[in-house]
C-alpha cells in the first residue's frame, strides 16, 4: 500500500540518522531503582525532582479522593466537571503563588502542554492578529506550538540574550507584547535570566509568561519555584507550573491576576472545550502542596542540592561536556547521536537507565545524555552512575 511505504521509508531515514524513538515500558512504581520491561534497572531519567511520584501520604490522599469523588469528572469545567476537589486545589494554589503574583488566582488544567496553549492563545485573543509574542529559542515544544497556534506575529530571541530581546521590544508597536519563556531549560538545565527579562516586559508593558514546569516545587525556599528563586513579583507575571514532575501526581496550572483567570476561562479553547481532569488527582494534589510547602520539601530540596554538587564534583569527563547547570537536570553533551545512543544503551546494559536526547528535541550536533536527579536517590545511588558514566567515557 502506498502510503504505509511512504510512512516505512521515512521510518527508515529516521533509523539512518539514529533518530527514531522507542519506547520502554515501567513494570513498577515510578522511583529511582524500578523494573523496566523486566529488567531491574537506577534509573536517572524521570521529572519525580522531589520523590513524591510514589509517596505514602499522597497515594493515600488519591485513594481517597477517588472515595469522594469517584474516578471520572464526567463533563468539562464550565459544564460539569468542577468538582469541589478542583475549585479547593485553585485556591490552595493561589495562596500558594500569592507572595509573587498580585491578585493572584490559579487554573487547573490537565496538562502543562494544554496549559501553554490555553495562555498564549488566550491572551493573544485580546488584539488577535495585532498581538506579538517574542519566545526564547530553547523554548518547550508547548510553548512553541501555543505561540504558532495563536495566530500572533511571533519573534524568536536568542537563548539567554536579553540585549536581543530588548531590541525587539523597543521596536514593536503591538497592543499586546507578550514575551515568553521557559525558566529552567529542560534539555540544558540552565536558568533563563528572568529579572532582567521582567524589568524589560514591565517597561515596555508586555506580558510575561513563565513556564516553570522544571522549577515548581524543586526551586525556592518554600518550592514557590522561579519566582521564589529570584524573588519576582509582578502584575505583569502569568505563570505555568506543571503538577505531574516535582508535584508528583499530575495536571498543571496557571497562576496570575484575576482578571487573567477570568479572560482565560472565557477565552482559553483548551480549559474549555475538554474533559476535566479526574477530581481524585486535584485532591491528591492537596497533600503534594502540603509536603512542598512544609518541612519534608525543605528537606528534600536540600538533599537534592547535594546530589547535585556530588555529581558535579565527581565526574571526570575529557570528550564529552557536562552542561553548567545548578539544577536537577543534568545533561552530558556527546554530539554524535549514533554515539549517544550507545552511550545509553551501554548503560543500560549496566543496569543505569540515562536516556539519549537527539534532535529535533535538541539543536543538530548536540545530542546528550540527560540525566535528571531526585530527591528520592542516595548518594549511593549517585557514586554508582558516576562510577559508570566515568568510565564508559574513557573507553567510547
Amino acid at each position: 500500500m502506498i502510503l504505509l511505504d511512504q510512512l516505512e521509508a521515512q521510518l527508515d531515514v529516521l533509523n539512518a540518522k539514529s533518530l527514531r524513538r522507542r519506547r520502554r515500558t515501567a513494570d513498577t512504581a515510578c522511583a529511582p531503582r524500578v523494573t523496566v520491561d523486566g529488567n531491574p534497572v537506577l534509573a536517572f531519567c524521570s521529572n519525580d525532582y522531589l520523590g513524591l511520584a510514589a509517596h505514602p501520604k499522597i497515594i493515600s490522599a488519591l485513594q481517597q479522593g477517588a472515595s469522594l469523588y469517584g474516578v471520572g469528572s464526567g463533563a468539562s469545567h464550565l459544564i460539569s466537571g468542577h468538582s469541589r476537589a478542583h475549585a479547593i486545589l485553585e485556591e490552595r494554589l493561589a495562596d500558594f503563588m500569592a507572595p509573587h503574583i498580585e491578585s493572584a488566582r490559579a487554573l487547573y488544567f490537565c496538562t502543562g502542554y494544554m496549559a501553554n496553549l490555553a495562555v498564549l492563545c488566550g491572551l493573544a485573543a485580546v488584539s488577535g492578529r495585532d498581538t506579538e509574542i517574542f519566545s526564547e529559542s530553547l523554548n518547550h515544544a508547548s510553548l512553541i506550538d501555543g505561540a504558532k497556534l495563536s495566530r500572533a506575529q511571533v519573534h524568536v530571541y536568542p537563548h539567554g540574550q536579553v540585549l536581543a530581546l530588548q531590541s525587539l521590544l523597543e521596536a514593536s508597536s503591538a497592543p499586546t507584547k507578550i514575551v515568553v519563556t521557559d525558566s529552567v531549560f529542560s534539555m540544558d538545565g540552565d536558568l533563563a535570566p528572568l529579572p532582567a527579562i521582567l524589568a524589560l516586559c514591565e517597561k515596555h508593558n508586555a506580558w510575561l509568561v513563565i513556564d516553570d514546569a522544571h522549577g515548581f516545587g524543586a526551586l525556592g525556599e518554600h518550592g514557590r519555584g522561579v519566582l521564589e528563586h529570584f524573588n519576582l513579583r509582578s502584575p505583569n507575571l502569568v505563570y505555568m507550573g506543571t503538577l505531574g514532575k516535582a508535584a508528583g501526581v499530575g495536571g498543571a496550572f496557571v497562576a496570575a491576576h484575576a482578571t487573567v483567570i477570568d479572560w482565560l476561562v472565557q477565552k482559553a479553547r483548551p480549559y474549555i472545550y475538554t474533559t476535566a481532569a479526574p477530581p481524585a488527582l486535584a485532591h491528591a494534589l492537596l497533600t503534594s502542596l502540603e509536603i512542598i510547602g512544609g518541612a519534608e520539601g525543605h528537606a528534600r530540596r536540600a538533599h537534592l542540592q547535594e546530589l547535585i554538587a556530588q555529581l558535579r564534583g565527581d565526574l571526570r569527563l575529557q570528550r564529552w561536556t557536562l552542561m553548567p547547570s545548578t539544577t536537577a537536570v543534568q545533561p552530558i553533551i556527546i554530539g554524535d547521536n549514533a554515539e549517544s545512543m550507545r552511550a545509553a544503551a551501554s548503560l543500560y546494559e549496566q543496569g543505569i537507565w540515562v536516556p539519549a536526547i537527539r534532535p529535533p528535541t535538541v539543536p543538530d550536533g548536540t545530542a546528550r545524555l540527560r540525566i535528571t536527579l531526585s530527591a528520592a536517590h542516595t548518594h549511593d545511588d549517585v557514586a554508582c552512575l558516576l562510577d559508570a558514566v566515568n568510565t564508559l567515557e574513557t573507553r567510547a
